[in-house]
């Protein structure tokens, strides 16, 4: 249940932490070899060069950090609540809508989680499941923003502009 109505917005913390989780995400995407090539090093049994180490450690780092800006995010969702869809949002594009920002929610905790265990544990299967969870995050992340420009300039609704300055 949301604690907020249609005349408030995000606040200036969950905006903030919505485009630095997205940055931080796009840049795992980009930035994603040297973890894959000292993954590879260790489960074989070899010494991962110190470039493919200090990738690993900037790619793992930035893992934990969305993992726990992610925490932060849903806490902040729980008590502060979201703005309700827009009036005029069709209901299949609304229960869309819904099953989207869930499964964002569910694949920026199990991305990280998989990783971390991947790397911490050395499990191979966790790596796979890693790999695949975060194509998935890809496809929902680009539905995610296909849905937003559709908001914005299709029904020419306030969605996109409400995660871009806050109504504090």
């Amino acid at each position: 249940m949301s604690v907020r109505d249609s005349t408030q917005g995000y606040s200036a913390t969950q905006i903030m932490l919505h485009w630095t989780v997205a940055l931080l995400v796009a840049f795992q995407f980009f930035l994603n070899q040297g973890i894959g090539d000292a993954f590879r090093a260790v489960m074989s049994g070899e010494e991962p060069t110190a470039d493919a180490v200090d990738a690993a450690n900037i790619h793992v780092t930035m893992g934990l950090l969305i993992l726990m800006l992610a925490l932060w995010r849903i806490g902040l969702r729980l008590t502060l609540g979201a703005p309700p869809a827009p009036d005029n949002e069709p209901p299949l594009l609304r229960r869309v809508a819904k099953i989207n920002h869930v499964a964002l929610y569910v694949l920026i905790l199990l991305v990280p989680m998989s990783g971390a265990a991947a790397w911490f544990g050395s499990l191979g299967g966790a790596a796979a499941a890693h790999n695949i969870l975060k194509l998935l995050l890809l496809a929902v992340v680009v539905l995610h923003i296909a849905g937003a420009l559709v908001q914005h300039f299709v029904f020419r609704s306030d969605v996109l502009m409400r995660m871009l300055m806050t109504r504090d």
